[in-house]
């Protein structure tokens, strides 16, 4: 008895540990739909409870004054084990479209769980379904298949009603609920036989961790999908609302330089027709572009820029490598964003250097000024348009985004992705 004591606390042991990670994991992960945070919440506390509640069977065996208490515990325990079966059917039902309030389905389920319920009570004054003996030891009656017929019934029309439903079913939904039925109904034919609560948590833990993992990956690649494209279509926004002065600006300097200088004045238009085009195309671009598109686009802007502060921005080049992928608008907001923020008419020049590098297993791009420096809390745009490279970085290519101060006053901004 001591063996199989200790063997049974170390299985509670680890349903307790299994069930309350999914507890966390349910309360805690972002992108879980509330219909399916709800029904896991209910499944996994009903195992822990019910795991819990088999550990009193083991201390209340060897107390033979206390026959009620283990009467009641059984009890407990049948109703606990019932309620996610009965509780799967109206999470299948809403994956699939249909209310469950109007489905000849869940009302047929419902109706056989009543039946148990009611044959659970019965069971309390009649030794034939089950009993306690003088040991306080719990046998199965001849009727005891009676008790568990009414679940295994709605284990069952939850599976034909699952295969019936596949084809409203993600893929995933379909294969999970598979995962969450065939186990259990398989320790549900066991414990018609065997009299072991245990054993049937240790089936409905299975169960529902299996499906758990598989709804779950399948929630968070949507959430990633949602989060991905939110922060494209906030890209996508910056791109409409170029500032305006900045076109002006440029229009202006290209209007001058027709009479000052026409090949510059070519120069800067074929510059500026690359800057609009390039902010355009990243509108439609659902995907990471190669590093040398974001260059063109940053040399393009920067050019405009230099034809009108000649003798104020300045700007060097040290890329030599470029074979890589950055999500679009990562290189040109950033250089922007210097040229906002430290370009001073009335100061010193503005240089910003650009300059690419392999480092080990990654890929760096580093975007250095000699402006104002970074101010941490502000309320103007760069710091939504670098929050939102962050984003999309994370995303996109698993990379990262720093920024720090630089000595002698000024900017460094490092982008860094897997290669």
């Amino acid at each position: 008895m001591d063996l199989a004591m200790a063997f049974s606390l170390i299985v509670v042991g680890i349903l307790l540990t299994a069930t309350t990670m999914g507890i966390v994991a349910v309360s805690i992960m972002p992108g879980i739909d509330r219909l399916s945070k709800r029904f896991f919440l209910i499944v996994f506390f009903a195992v822990a409870l019910g795991s819990a509640t088999t550990v009193s069977d083991l201390f209340l065996y060897r107390h033979r004054e206390l026959v009620w208490a283990m009467k009641l515990v059984w009890l407990f325990d049948s109703i606990l084990g019932s309620i996610p079966m009965i509780t799967f059917v109206t999470y299948l039902l809403q994956c699939s479209g249909e209310s469950w309030r109007q489905s000849a389905l869940f009302r047929g389920e419902f109706a056989l769980w009543v039946v148990f319920l009611m044959l659970l009570v019965v069971a309390q004054f009649t030794p034939s379904i089950y009993y306690l003996s003088e040991s306080n030891e719990l046998f199965l009656g001849p009727l005891y298949p009676l008790l568990t017929t009414p679940l295994l019934m709605i284990l069952t029309f939850s599976l034909v009603g699952v295969m019936r439903r596949r084809s409203k079913l993600i893929a995933r939904y379909y294969h999970a609920f598979l995962f969450f039925l065939v186990p259990l109904l398989v320790a549900m034919l066991v414990h018609t036989m065997v009299n072991s609560f245990l054993l049937l948590y240790m089936g409905l833990a299975i169960s529902v961790l299996s499906m758990f993992v598989i709804v779950l990956s399948d929630q968070v690649e949507q959430y990633v999908r949602q989060q991905r494209e939110i922060a494209t279509q906030r890209a996508s926004i910056m791109v409409l609302q170029m500032r305006p002065h900045f076109i002006y600006n440029a229009m202006t300097s290209i209007y001058y330089l027709c009479d000052q200088d026409p090949k510059k004045a070519q120069e800067v238009t074929m510059d500026f027709t690359t800057y609009l085009r390039k902010n355009f195309t990243a509108i439609v671009s659902g995907d990471t572009v190669p590093f040398a598109e974001e260059l063109e686009h940053a040399r393009a802007y920067l050019a405009v820029e230099q034809a009108q502060f000649e003798e104020l921005l300045f700007v060097d080049y040290d890329t030599p490598h470029t074979l890589f992928r950055v999500p679009p608008l990562t290189l040109q907001p950033i250089v922007e964003n210097a040229v906002k923020h430290g370009l001073d008419p009335d100061g010193e020049p503005l240089r910003i250097a650009i300059r690419t590098r392999r480092t080990g297993s990654n890929n760096c791009v580093i975007v250095e000024d000699n402006g104002s420096g970074f101010v941490p809390v502000d309320d103007g745009d760069p710091h939504i348009a670098l929050a939102n490279i962050r984003q999309r970085l994370e995303m996109m290519c698993g990379g990262q985004l720093a920024i720090v101060s630089r000595e002698g006053g000024g900017t460094v901004v490092m982008v860094t992705i897997p290669a």
